[in-house]
């Protein structure tokens, strides 16, 4: 019977397996920063940090009037037309300083693939992003900067490139910098030149992309191996912002924490509990 049931396991473990070529960096926490290139206000602050909820989570800024980021020392291989997905938990506190429309907090996170390593972008409204060529950020802004910084308001999305805060932008009706945890999705698809985004309070990945738009990442990049990780900057107001987890994939591969099998694994695995049902039927008689 024991062997049995493992078949049955793996035919469930098998549904979950993605291509072999697929690489995967995966972070449940960031105890361990070894792996990271670590630059402005991100490289002075001690690591790791531990958060309210005794975590060990990457700090991007910690005070105000700052610039920071956090790439992984390896470049990554977007050999298959640049194409990626990613999905990572954010958390901003510790609003302080000035306000704007909304409170207190400035000025957010940006994800970021671009092509060196070692930068970050301008302070405050900067988001550490700005001025980092060659490159495709997505914004999670909590300060209104005016159309100066294409801001429609003080918590929206978005998505850029080049360094420049030039894309189209959604605003998200709950302020990103609540302190409570943030999940996020971004997947680039290099066949089609669709970049999606997907924001939710919970971990249940949104059917519906809340922003998307086309880009030629290949063409924006000018090379396939890139640097993926994480910048964010503080004016005259800030916070605290940090990454609680990260996992990234070369490849489109949308990341579902809770995937619903296609209907033939459903059926596969059917036919196996069946088999099993029968078998313990046979030894029981």
């Amino acid at each position: 019977m024991k062997k049995i049931i493992t078949t049955v396991a793996g035919i469930a473990a098998a549904m979950s397996i993605g291509p072999a070529s697929a690489l995967t960096v995966t972070y449940g926490d960031f105890s361990d920063l070894s792996a990271f290139q670590q630059n402005g206000a991100t490289a002075a602050i001690a690591d790791p940090v531990t958060d309210a909820s005794n975590r060990k989570v990457l700090r991007l800024t910690n005070n105000l009037n700052q610039s920071g980021s956090a790439f992984l020392t390896n470049s990554i291989n977007l050999a298959n037309q640049a194409s990626f997905s990613t999905k990572f938990t954010f958390n901003i506190s510790n609003p302080q300083g000035i306000s704007d429309g909304d409170g207190q907090g400035a000025d957010g996170i940006v994800f970021v693939v671009q092509t060196v390593a070692n930068t970050a972008g301008g302070i405050g409204g900067g988001i550490g992003y700005l001025g980092i060529a060659k490159s495709v950020g997505v914004e999670l802004d909590t300060w209104d900067n005016g159309p100066g910084l294409n801001d429609p308001n003080g918590n929206h999305i978005g998505i850029n490139l080049g360094g420049n805060f030039n894309g189209s932008t959604q605003p998200i009706g709950t302020r990103m910098n609540n302190g409570s945890d943030w999940f996020a999705w971004v997947d680039y698809d290099g066949v089609n030149d669709l970049i999606e985004v997907r924001l939710s309070q919970t971990n249940a990945r949104p059917v519906a992309a809340t922003l998307s738009r086309t880009a030629d990442l290949v063409a924006e990049l000018g090379q396939t191996n890139a640097f993926v990780g994480f910048t964010s900057g503080t004016g005259s107001a800030g916070g605290f912002h940090d990454i609680v987890n990260w996992e990234f994939r070369d490849t489109f591969q949308p990341i579902d924490p809770n995937p619903t099998p296609e209907p033939g694994s459903l059926a596969l695995l059917g036919i196996a509990l069946t088999g099993l049902a029968g078998l313990r039927r046979r030894v029981r008689a």
